[in-house]
């Protein structure tokens, strides 16, 4: 007997060529009708099942988990604002500096309208007319702000009042609802309120001034006026020098023209240089230009310790720009708070900030350093410097000082008395690399030279391991990071906090009492970490709290954001729809009411729909 079939899946259009006798053909088509009744009836069984299944789950008594939720701050808080990394409640910083969404005191489902401002000369801007109207004016100041934002509606009458007054000048002052134009606030990387974008012919570099209407004016007027100014006599060379800290000057054969034009267009992307022109080889040569040097010839002089550079690449606003980006600060910049914009705005690619003591920053080379010992290795620190000009940038920043060395000596976990060398990337991984010796001329240069090469490895911050790990919640550090989170025989939640965070404080009460109910499902774990002092690559937050859902089975994909009520019933309904293992919880024999859990009231406690601080 011969059989041929395409299949052992036979389907019922499937030919079959047979040689069997006519009984044997009966045989097998009974074999294969049976088949058929057998798949039908499983198939049959499977949708029951899985019907009984959804109807089970959607009768499934989940009461006893709302029992108390009425008294849960944190019930209704919105998940998709996080407290920034780095920001906090407290007053470290003034109020003149940008705001990274200090919220902590609105209530977005609940304030109150702010007064009404006359902004009839500012521009409202959308997805619609931002390209189009970005294109047709060549000076725009434009504001990201959202509705309920304090900070935003403080600024609002002084924001009017400057649009006003510059009615006449070549700028318009616009604004964007960010909470409306999500697509725009990504492109421009808005992360807190307000955020405000000076536009020059297209493009763009954050407003850093002062939140007031003459501030506005003056810094706006600055860019707008005359970028260039001309220098003609010695007298005013002198009068130039003796005033200025940093400045550029270009020696030309005319005040007007193509060279004088690049200079210009290179002066309105640079905010804290001022730049000259001159004709004059007399002034030239105070300039320390020699006055037989080829035109267009190009310094920039600063009081520091590296007084002259000297310009020698392609006279365009690209190469200018670049030339004073890699040359404007000091061979080592002291980080202080009036340093710090000038060593974030930087383009240099890998910057690294060889900080002696240390100072927040996102990314550098970090050397860290007593103030007693700063004197000895800075010197050593110049030197190696220079060895990497225009592709590194060195800071020092003295760990002993409370203002600013400590709070960076906590940002990145560098403990002891140092000095220690630290390179940061600054990218969205927030790598950082540490010299495995002593701070010498030839260390630092090997130790620059791997980090530029990307030959370092990464080093991450991490609290001790608890000694003990039984509760509800269990603690993960970044040591024990992969051994929890991620444990592939483990459904895990994951919360990243801040211990400042006013909005992780309020979610404690409802994650504990989560974490209580399941606490008998071995294949669950409900698991938190302090986001400030752990780290690990695959704990990726961009601001408190962070909750990651990392399914059993699947721990080499990224973790699924949890974006959901924060409540226990709808955590619960989460963990049940993308947990890898199923689980059920059995509601208990008698259930009764869980103790209230005492917490300390927060102002706008008990409110709904309330945004987290950042």
């Amino acid at each position: 007997m011969i059989t041929e079939t395409r299949s052992s899946l036979i389907s019922p259009l499937s030919p079959v060529v047979s040689t069997s006798s006519p009984s044997e053909r009966a045989m097998s088509s009974r074999a294969i009708l049976l088949a058929f009744l057998l798949a039908a009836l499983l198939l049959h069984g499977f949708a029951a099942s899985a019907t009984k299944g959804t109807a089970d789950d959607a009768d499934e008594d989940l009461s006893f988990l709302e029992e108390g939720d009425d008294e849960d701050p944190a019930r209704g808080f919105p998940s998709h604002d996080h407290a920034l990394q780095g920001e906090d409640d407290h007053d470290d910083f003034d109020e003149d500096e940008q705001d990274q969404g200090d919220f902590s005191d609105l209530d977005e489902g609940s304030y109150e309208a702010p007064p009404a401002v006359d902004e009839k000369d500012v521009v409202v801007l959308t997805e619609g007319n931002f390209s189009e109207f970005i294109e047709k004016n060549r000076h725009v100041l434009v504001e990201f702000y959202a509705p309920w934002c304090g900070h935003c509606q403080a600024l609002a009458p002084e924001y009017a009042a400057a649009a006003t007054a510059l009615k006449a000048e070549d700028v318009v002052l616009a604004k964007i609802d960010a909470t409306e134009e999500n697509e725009l606030a990504q492109k421009y990387d808005v992360q807190g309120f307000p955020t405000v974008y000076f536009f020059v012919d297209g493009d763009h570099k954050p407003y850093l001034g002062q939140r007031a209407k003459d501030a506005i004016v003056i810094w706006i007027k600055k860019r707008i006026g005359p970028a260039v100014q001309n220098i003609t006599t010695t007298e005013e060379a002198e009068k130039i020098l003796a005033s200025e800290t940093k400045l550029v000057l270009g020696l030309f054969d005319s005040l007007v023209g193509a060279d004088s034009l690049e200079l210009a267009a290179a002066s309105k992307l640079e905010d804290d240089v001022n730049f000259y022109q001159t004709v004059s080889p007399d002034v030239a040569a105070l300039f320390h230009i020699d006055p037989k040097a080829k035109r267009p010839s190009l310094v920039l002089l600063k009081k520091e310790a590296e007084k002259l550079t000297y310009f020698d690449g392609q006279f365009t606003k690209s190469g200018i720009v670049d030339f004073i980006f890699a040359n404007k600060l000091p061979l080592v910049t002291t980080f202080t708070r009036e340093t710090a914009p000038l060593i974030f705005e930087s383009q240099i690619k890998k910057q690294a900030s060889c900080i002696l003591l240390l100072r927040c920053l996102p990314s550098f080379l970090l050397l860290f350093a007593q103030s007693k010992d700063s004197e000895k290795i800075l010197s050593v620190f110049r030197e190696a410097a220079k060895l990497f000009k225009g592709k590194l940038i060195f800071v020092h920043v003295e760990m002993d000082n409370e203002d600013v060395g400590k709070p960076v000596s906590d940002y990145f976990g560098v403990t002891g008395d140092g000095p220690k060398l630290l390179a940061y990337s600054g990218n969205e991984d927030g790598r950082k690399y540490i010299l495995d010796g002593e701070v010498t001329h030839e260390n630092i240069k090997a130790f620059g030279e791997d980090y530029l090469e990307d030959k370092l490895k990464p080093f991450y911050k991490s609290d001790q391991i608890p000694e003990t790990n039984d509760g509800d919640v269990k603690i993960v550090v970044g040591n024990n990071f992969d051994e929890i989170v991620l444990d592939e025989s483990k459904d895990v939640l994951l919360e990243i906090y801040a211990p400042w965070c006013g909005h992780c404080q309020a979610l404690e009460p409802t994650y504990n009492k989560l974490a209580k109910h399941l606490r008998g499902i071995e294949s669950l774990v409900i698991a938190k970490m302090d986001g400030t002092t752990n780290e690990h690559p695959r704990a990726k937050s961009d601001g408190f709290p962070t909750l990651l859902f990392f399914p059993a089975g699947n721990k080499s994909f990224d973790p699924i954001t949890v974006d959901t009520e924060r409540t226990v019933v709808a955590f619960y309904k989460f963990l049940k729809k993308n947990a890898s293992i199923p689980f059920k919880l059995q509601k208990p024999a008698a259930a009764t009411k869980t103790e209230a859990v005492s917490e300390p009231k927060h102002e706008g406690q008990g409110k709904t729909d309330l945004k987290d601080e950042l």
